[in-house]
């Protein structure tokens, strides 16, 4: 459960996790809209260089299992949030990078990177998120995807989920400690 995100620069985090595979049906989970909603965010992305990439999340609908409120800095977020990028690498099904746009004109746009390796029997996700711009979007950044990342091995594996905000606060929290610690 706790394989933490390692910070590989001052603005980037990478996560390694071993998936059940074939390789073909994680990358469905990565790029088919219908299936990333059940650990992401659901939308299209066009799967060509410059393509669009539209992400709707819906936290609260990854489990079926009570959940606590989102935490008083997430209150006022909508319950269904949408992000837009575009794609900035594209090999299937081994490698997906997009821009994942800011929240306003002056952010710098942030880049996912997923990279699928064929191992032992499974599948070897590498993500890397570049471009995180403040101390307090690399907390949530980590503990967002260290989450989002928990939820994929369950819904690959058959299981259901733990509630969404009851694991991130507690894994943000733990983010919080990790990084006031490398400072």
């Amino acid at each position: 459960m706790h394989d933490y995100g390692e910070l590989i620069a001052p603005d980037a985090v990478r996560f390694e996790r071993m998936l059940p595979g074939p390789i073909g049906r994680v990358w469905r989970y990565l790029t088919v809209g219908e299936k990333r909603a059940k650990w992401l965010a659901g939308g299209e992305t066009e799967l060509r260089l410059g393509g669009h990439v539209d992400l709707r999340f819906h936290n609260a609908g990854l489990s079926s299992l009570p959940d606590i409120p989102p935490p008083e800095k997430y209150r006022d977020m909508p319950e269904r949030v949408s992000f837009e990028g575009k794609v900035t690498a594209c090999d299937p099904p081994r490698l997906l990078s997009y821009t994942w746009i800011g929240g306003d004109e002056s952010e710098e746009d942030s880049e996912v990177t997923y990279e699928l390796e064929e191992q032992d029997g499974g599948v070897m996700l590498t993500l890397t998120h570049r471009r995180i711009t403040t101390r307090e979007m690399l907390s949530s950044v980590c503990g967002g995807w260290h989450t989002h990342l928990g939820i994929l091995i369950d819904v690959l594996h058959g299981r259901e989920p733990p509630p969404f905000w009851q694991t991130h606060t507690a894994l943000e929290s733990e983010y919080d400690a990790r990084l006031d610690k490398s400072e």
